[in-house]
């Protein structure tokens, strides 16, 4: 039975949520096939009940699961004879340590520069909720958020040195081969690509390259989806 996927969707099928590039990755990576279904913000109650009120979400032979890590956990346990996800309990403890990472360093530098190029580019019946639901989190209007990304650029950059570091000495996070550590940090540029032409990663940065072959990964996954670069 095809695993249905339920995906955060803007216009123009732009998918942008990072946790739900974090799971179709981790779909691909164990070679499942999956039923995409692209839902807007206001619809996930609807989709997944009350239980689960984010995306991502999957159903998997009845059963639904919500949050990226979860479905990870789930699939890894579930699908044993698929190409691990983690490589083993100290690779899925070290994903721990990424995903931490990544949402408090990572997330937060991206947001700031992207929040109202996101609005710009949700669906029309998603903008009201958009709007209010992140202007409450950052206590000022989108647009005042976003303004000066240039400005804190360069600092932002800074932040990333010790991805840098790992991706100039080895091809993924994982070593040789991707696994999930990768599409953690994947999905937060994945995000920014799909709904701002802003280049957050210069033309020479090892992360770019390292990013880009992560999109090249399962046939070209990440980089056939639409983006600005």
């Amino acid at each position: 039975m095809t695993i249905e996927f339920y995906d955060l969707a803007g216009q123009d099928g732009r998918n942008f949520s990072p946790y739900c590039w974090r799971t179709r990755m981790a779909l691909a990576h164990k070679g499942l096939d999956f039923e995409h279904r692209g839902t807007a913000f206001t619809a996930i109650a609807a989709a997944g009940g009350t239980a689960h009120r984010t995306v991502p979400i999957i159903v998997d032979a009845g059963k639904m699961i919500s949050d990226s890590s979860r479905i990870a956990d789930y699939l890894e346990a579930q699908y044993p004879d698929r190409p691990s996800l983690f490589g083993g309990e100290a690779g899925h403890a070290l994903c721990k340590f990424v995903h931490s990472w990544t949402n408090a360093v990572v997330h937060p530098g991206v947001a700031r520069s992207v929040v109202h190029d996101i609005y710009d580019h949700v669906r029309d019946e998603d903008r009201d909720y958009f709007r209010t639901s992140r202007e409450k989190v950052f206590g000022q209007p989108l647009a005042a958020v976003q303004a000066g990304r240039e400005d804190r650029l360069e600092a932002f950059r800074a932040d990333l040195y010790p991805l840098r570091l790992t991706v100039r000495a080895q091809a993924f996070l994982g070593g040789e081969r991707a696994n999930y550590a990768d599409y953690i940090v994947f999905g937060a540029f994945q995000w920014a690509r799909s709904i701002s032409d802003f280049r957050i990663l210069a033309d020479d940065d090892p992360i770019l390259a390292w990013f880009r072959r992560c999109g090249e990964l399962f046939d070209g996954l990440g980089r056939q989806a639409p983006g600005y670069y």
